[in-house]
C-alpha cells in the first residue's frame, strides 16, 4: 500500500499549489480566493519522487458554519485516513491564531506531523520558519510551491521511515471514467455521494457548493469506475467570476477525459435550454450519454406526464441516451442507472466486423436506395469501423460526400439497431473513391475514335 500524506492548513496557504507541484498536474484549481477549494482530490506524487498518494482538502478555520462547516468534515476525514500530515503555512504573513487552532486539530488526531513553511522565496529557511516554532509541533520546513524550491528535501523527510521500495501506482485503464454534469445545485454531489456510501464530497443546498473537478473511485459488481463531480454550468450571460470560469472549463475538460457523461436534470426546474446545449455539448464529443432526471420522489404523479413530455421536447437528438427517473437523496432509481452506464460504456466501445458493416448496409440500401445527384444514383459499396468511444463507421463509394443528412441519419438508426448502440452517439464519415480517369486529357486520334465507334456498333448489332 502506498503511503497516504494529507495536505492541512488554513485557507489560501497554497495547499493546492503544492499539490499540483507535487504530482506534476494542474488537477487542482488554484487561485488568489480563500476557501477555493472544497473537497478532497487525491493524487500520486509525480515520476521522480518516492510513490505516495497525496491529499489536498480545504482550508481550516475556527467557528465554521454552513458549507465551511462541511468542508472542515472533509480535511479531518483526510487527517483520520492518511498516514503523516503536512501541516501548510504562510511564510509571508507569519503564524495566526487560525494556525493555532489548526495546530490543536492535528494533535487530537495524533497523526504525525511535519510544519511546511511555504511562500518562504527570498528568505533564509532558519528565519522563514522561525515563527512557527510556538507551534510546538517539529521543526519547521520552508519551501516555496510556486518556484518549486525545497520539494525534494520535504518530500524525503515526509516519507521517512516508510517502505523506499519503488510501488506501482494502479493502473486505471480498466476503469469506466463517469462525468456527472448539470447545471449548478441539481444533485451532483449528492448522487455520488449516494452511489459511494459515503458523504465524500461537500453536497450543500447552495448553487456553485462544488467549484472544482473531483474525481471519486467507485466499484461496485467487481467493475471499476472513476466518478468525476463538475461544478455546475450556467450560460455564459450569468458567469461573471474568474473562479466559475475556470471552474465550468474544469468542467468541460472532465467530459472529455470521460467514458460516459451521466447528464443530471432537475424535476422541480423547467428543462431549459441550457440543458440541452450542455447534454448536445457532451454529445458533440462523443461521449455516452445517460440522463438522469433528479428530485424526482417529490414530484405529484399528475405532473409527471408533463415533466416527461417536456424532456422529449428539449432532447429529442438524445433519443439515443438512457433516461433514468431517480432520487439521489433517498437512492430511488440509482441503482438501475449504473447498469445502464454499463451499457452506454460496453455499446461506445463495441467492435464492429466489416462483414457485418457492410452487410447491413447493403440491407439498408435494399430497403431504401440512396437518392439520386445531378441524375446519378449515389452508390455506397462498403463499410468499417474507424474508431471507438464513440463508434465510428466509415462508409466507401461513389459520390457519398454527397449524401443528405436525412439519409445520413437513416444509416446512423439502422446501424445502431443493428448492433444495439444504445446509449452512446454513433458517427458516420464518408468516402467517395477517386475516379481514376477524372482530370485526364483524351490523348485519342480522331482516327482512333472513329475505329472505336465503329467497333461498340458491330458488338450493339451482334456482329
Amino acid at each position: 500500500m502506498l503511503p497516504v500524506i494529507a495536505l492541512v492548513g488554513r485557507p489560501n496557504v497554497g495547499k493546492s499549489t503544492l499539490f499540483n507541484a507535487l504530482t506534476g498536474t494542474r488537477d487542482a484549481l488554484v487561485a488568489d480566493l480563500p476557501g477555493l477549494t472544497r473537497d478532497r482530490k487525491y493524487g500520486y506524487t509525480k515520476s521522480d519522487f518516492q510513490p505516495c498518494i497525496l491529499v489536498d482538502t480545504g482550508g481550516l478555520t475556527p467557528g465554521a458554519d454552513g458549507v465551511e462547516k462541511l468542508m472542515a468534515e472533509q480535511s479531518l476525514r483526510a487527517m483520520e485516513e492518511a498516514d503523516r500530515v503536512l501541516f501548510v503555512l504562510d511564510a509571508r504573513q507569519g503564524c495566526t491564531a487560525t494556525d493555532h487552532f489548526v495546530a490543536q486539530l492535528i494533535r487530537r488526531s495524533g497523526k504525525p506531523c511535519l510544519v511546511v513553511v511555504n511562500k518562504s522565496e527570498g528568505q533564509e529557511g532558519f528565519s522563514a520558519g522561525a515563527d512557527f516554532h510556538q507551534l510546538g509541533l517539529g521543526e519547521p520546513l520552508a519551501i516555496s510551491a510556486t518556484h518549486g524550491s525545497g520539494l525534494r528535501s520535504l518530500m524525503e523527510v515526509a516519507l521517512e521511515g516508510f517502505e523506499t521500495h519503488v510501488a506501482e501506482i494502479p493502473d486505471d485503464r480498466d476503469r469506466i471514467r463517469v462525468a456527472v454534469i448539470g447545471r449548478p445545485n441539481v444533485g451532483k454531489s449528492t448522487l455520488i455521494n449516494r452511489l459511494i456510501g459515503e458523504e465524500r464530497l461537500v453536497a450543500f443546498d447552495m448553487p456553485g457548493t462544488t467549484r472544482d473537478s473531483v474525481e471519486v473511485p467507485f466499484e461496485r459488481d467487481g467493475q471499476q469506475f472513476t466518478l468525476i463531480d463538475t461544478a455546475g454550468v450556467r450560460r455564459k450571460s450569468r458567469v461573471d467570476e474568474a473562479i466559475e470560469k475556470f471552474s465550468i472549463i474544469k468542467a468541460l475538460q472532465a467530459v472529455d477525459s470521460a467514458h460516459v457523461v451521466i447528464g443530471i436534470v432537475d424535476a422541480h426546474d423547467t428543462v431549459a435550454e441550457q440543458d440541452a446545449a450542455l447534454f448536445g455539448m457532451a454529445t458533440e464529443r462523443g461521449r455516452a450519454l445517460v440522463i438522469a432526471v433528479n428530485k424526482w420522489d417529490n414530484i405529484p404523479p399528475d405532473q409527471r406526464d408533463q415533466i416527461r413530455a417536456g424532456i422529449d421536447a428539449r432532447f429529442p437528438f438524445l433519443e439515443f441516451a438512457y433516461l433514468h427517473f431517480i432520487s439521489a437523496r433517498h437512492g430511488t432509481g440509482v441503482g438501475e442507472m449504473v447498469g445502464s452506464v454499463i451499457a452506454a460504456y460496453n455499446a461506445s466501445m463495441s467492435e464492429l466486423p466489416t462483414p457485418d458493416l457492410t452487410r447491413v448496409l447493403e440491407a439498408a440500401i435494399v430497403q431504401h436506395q440512396p437518392p439520386l445527384v445531378r441524375g446519378r444514383r449515389i452508390k455506397l459499396r462498403y463499410a468499417h469501423q474507424g474508431g471507438r468511444n464513440p463508434p465510428v463507421i466509415v462508409i466507401h463509394g461513389s459520390q457519398a460526400d454527397h449524401l443528405p443528412d436525412g439519409y445520413r441519419r437513416y444509416l446512423m438508426n439502422t446501424f445502431r439497431e443493428a448492433f444495439k448502440l444504445k446509449g452512446t452517439p454513433v458517427r458516420i464519415q464518408l468516402r467517395s473513391e477517386e475516379n481514376p480517369f477524372a482530370g485526364k486529357r483524351n490523348t485519342l486520334t480522331p482516327r482512333q475514335v472513329r475505329k472505336r465507334q465503329r467497333l461498340m456498333q458491330r458488338v450493339k448489332k451482334g456482329k
